[in-house]
């Protein structure tokens, strides 16, 4: 199966790590599929709404898309945790700017100078809040602070910590928009056990949330990140779910959100046993790259059918990943409507 491929370099410098783009592409999610159609009365001989589909012959009928016939429309929203205060979804939209500026490669958060990025994200924030003022913008910056490496390391488990000094200056870019910081963490072959305690001083501030990356988490698969698709099971997300928590409870934080990337069906497995926390609020990020349909093809089948608690989308920036661009007109069609916007 194809997938997005995560080749980085070993860390060269004293205090900093030289990482490398992870190539990507998008699993193809089948061919076309129609949704069932009503039986007609004998007296019918039109039918009022095409039947929706799947596939490159969707086009507006995409079954991601709401009200096109897809039963699965029901199942959102999901039964979920009323908002505390503080909470930031569902009353706004995040959009957040994802990457590494160690490399101009990874994603738009190192790929310009700090302050065209920073600027860019400003635009950005205008059109989503002039397509739907209904949801407020809440602006972020996605920091890839763990690196999944294609080699052990000096840990041993393929994965390069990104020094504090270089969260710090992100942060620092964050607060300059009074926007959010999430912190990402591609584990290799650690574990989250092993690996929150390390950025909980970042995550014990009330403006920092949490990125996990189930396609560089290789414990449960093994194999080495970028030669495998890795995973999180149900359990390893309830446990960030329960460390957030108690973080909030300990120090009287708001509620943390939990981004949790999904590439591929077999990423999350048993998802139905993830346990919701008022205290976290859970979202579930379609990831990788294509045209348009394609992206819907893997939104309808990891995020549509398989509700949890708010939804997510990745728009890559690069026209040679998405190709052409999905619009965010179309992006606000789909159902349920992403509440969080990842570009790359």
């Amino acid at each position: 199966m194809p997938m997005r491929l995560s080749v980085l370099s070993a860390a060269t410098a004293l205090l900093t790590a030289t990482v490398a783009l992870p190539l990507a592409a998008q699993p193809k999610t089948g061919g076309t599929a129609r949704a069932p159609a009503a039986k007609a009365s004998p007296s019918d001989t039109t039918r009022t709404r095409p039947a929706g589909a799947l596939g490159s012959q969707s086009g507006d009928r995409h079954l991601a898309f709401r009200n096109t016939g897809s039963d699965l429309d029901s199942l959102w929203p999901p039964r979920m945790p009323a908002p505390l205060p503080g909470s930031i979804l569902p009353a706004k939209r995040i959009i957040a700017f994802y990457g590494n500026p160690l490399s101009t490669r990874m994603g738009i958060l190192g790929e310009f100078e700090t302050g065209e990025m920073l600027r860019k994200l400003d635009a950005e924030v205008a059109e989503w809040n002039r397509l739907d003022p209904a949801h407020p913008v809440q602006p972020a910056l996605h920091l890839i602070a763990m690196v999944a490496n294609p080699h052990p390391g000096p840990s041993g488990k393929y994965r390069t910590r990104m020094d504090s000094t270089l969260i710090e200056k992100v942060y620092g870019w964050a607060k300059s928009r009074n926007a959010l910081l999430f912190v990402d963490l591609q584990i290799g072959q650690s574990t989250l056990e092993e690996e929150l305690p390390w950025i909980e001083k970042f995550l014990m501030r009330p403006d920092v949330h949490l990125g996990i990356d189930p396609e560089f988490a290789m414990k449960r698969s093994g194999g080495i990140p970028g030669k495998r698709v890795g995973s999180y099971d149900a359990a390893d997300i309830n446990y960030a779910i329960r460390f957030l928590a108690n973080l909030v409870e300990k120090h009287n934080l708001p509620p943390k959100v939990l981004v949790v990337h999904r590439f591929t069906q077999k990423g999350v497995t048993n998802y139905k046993d993830i346990r919701l926390d008022p205290r976290v609020q859970f979202v579930m990020q379609m990831d990788g790259f294509g045209a348009p349909w394609l992206k819907r093809d893997s939104y309808y089948s990891y995020i549509k059918k398989e509700p949890v608690q708010f939804a997510g989308w990745k728009q890559f920036t690069k026209p040679k990943n998405d190709k052409p661009a999905t619009s965010r007109e179309s992006i606000l069609r789909l159902w349920p409507v992403p509440l969080y916007i990842q570009l790359q």
